[in-house]
């Protein structure tokens, strides 16, 4: 496909694709998926070799939260049987953490429910943050508590946080048939607060709400000017109890074009294959580690995801090796804080070490891949709820 070198190198270039072309990577074929995978593979090797990142969750508070977010199990009125706690204490979130880190991963991601954090929420996550570091100095600590207020970046940073998540979701135009608590233009400062108080940013998507193609574009890109260092992509977990529990719109090979496309139009950033992979690329896995550069190791915040040591053998056996805490993640031109779209270093050649640090026709596809007897049966019996780890008794996945 002349598509797909096109592609590969405004990649290896870190050029924008156009619209047109992202589009055309959600509507290949099964036939053509395979060429997909690997054109975008070469651009994901080119930038991170065949390193994996591994991050690991703790959620802090588990439950209860004031939003409507329509794809999230502990929403306002949600009826997902979830554990529910309030917050960890500094010692017991830093024994969470140290489990993940014993496992391998690079980087810790606290995360509480809620519309923001209050000052005094800063200050225990704070507290926190420095009890990690205490154990483990080299950890990245990544803080995720919602909207942020003037000031609470900075008093993180200060505090040892490395970086700072919070997601667009979904794209502008349909972001008011998700949430109607809060705006997109609230997410957007948010990140932007971060990255303003020097944090490492971190946003990214949910597919599988409904949205069409366009919609999936028009995140990625808003992404793409919004320039995160990372970029995590979420496959709906259904749970039942959500409205959107019925949404069972995914493939494997959908989103194996979803993430596809998210590294043409994010070639340099850390893409991370996060909720949900176990739930729907099932056994097409590892092909997802040619186009990502990063996942979760074991489970989630609410849901249960598969062994620590099954994601470890699933890198090993598809040739991938787990990032080391002495390597940088991002290449040199994003390491030195400079961003995707300026700087002069080119990317690293293939196989080295890198040291630092996807034309469619005029009718647009439907947004859900439907098999000619209709959408997909659901597969609740895929879906677990977390009942280890972070405010349980039982040890966690890692």
């Amino acid at each position: 496909m002349d598509l797909l070198k096109t592609l590969v190198d405004k990649g290896l270039r870190r050029e924008l694709p156009t619209r047109e072309e992202a589009l055309a990577v959600l509507s290949s074929t099964d036939d053509e998926l395979l060429d997909v995978v690997a054109a975008a593979g070469h651009v994901r090797r080119q930038w991170f070799g065949r390193r994996v990142k591994l991050n690991y969750l703790v959620n802090l508070k588990s439950g209860l939260c004031p939003e409507d977010c329509s794809y999230c199990s502990q929403r306002l009125g949600s009826k997902a049987e979830i554990l529910k706690y309030t917050w960890l204490k500094p010692d017991e979130a830093a024994g969470a953490a140290a489990a993940g880190v014993a496992g391998g991963a690079k980087r810790v991601c606290l995360v509480a429910s809620g519309r923001g954090p209050t000052d005094r929420d800063v200050d225990r996550v704070s507290r926190t943050i420095e009890a990690i570091k205490e154990q483990n100095e080299d950890v990245e600590v990544c803080a995720c508590l919602g909207l942020l207020s003037q000031g609470q970046a900075e008093r993180l940073r200060d505090a040892g946080a490395d970086a700072y998540n919070h997601n667009l979701n979904t794209s502008e135009g349909t972001y008011g048939q998700i949430t109607t608590t809060h705006t997109y233009e609230d997410r957007v400062d948010t990140v932007q607060q971060a990255q303003a108080a020097g944090l490492s940013a971190c946003s990214g998507l949910i597919a599988g709400m409904g949205e069409s193609d366009q919609d999936l574009v028009d995140v990625v890109f808003a992404l793409r000017e919004l320039d995160p260092d990372s970029v995590p992509v979420n496959f709906l977990i259904p749970f039942e109890g959500t409205p959107l529990a019925k949404e069972w719109n995914l493939t494997p090979q959908r989103c194996l074009r979803i993430l596809a496309m998210v590294r043409f139009v994010c070639p340099d950033v850390e893409v991370r294959l996060a909720g949900g992979r176990e739930v729907h690329l099932r056994s097409l896995q590892p092909l997802a580690l040619h186009l990502v550069n990063s996942i979760f190791l074991g489970d989630y915040l609410t849901s249960e995801g598969q062994a620590g040591k099954a994601d470890l053998d699933m890198i090993a056996d598809a040739g991938f090796e787990v990032e080391g805490a002495g390597t940088t993640t991002l290449p040199e031109h994003r390491a030195g804080g400079c961003g995707s779209v300026c700087g002069d270093a080119g990317p690293q050649t293939e196989g080295s070490a890198t040291g630092c640090g996807g034309t469619p026709s005029a009718a647009e596809p439907p947004a859900v891949q439907e098999d000619p007897a209709g959408a997909p049966a659901p597969r609740t019996d895929l879906v677990t709820v977390r009942r280890r780890g972070a405010g349980t008794d039982l040890a966690p996945n890692a």
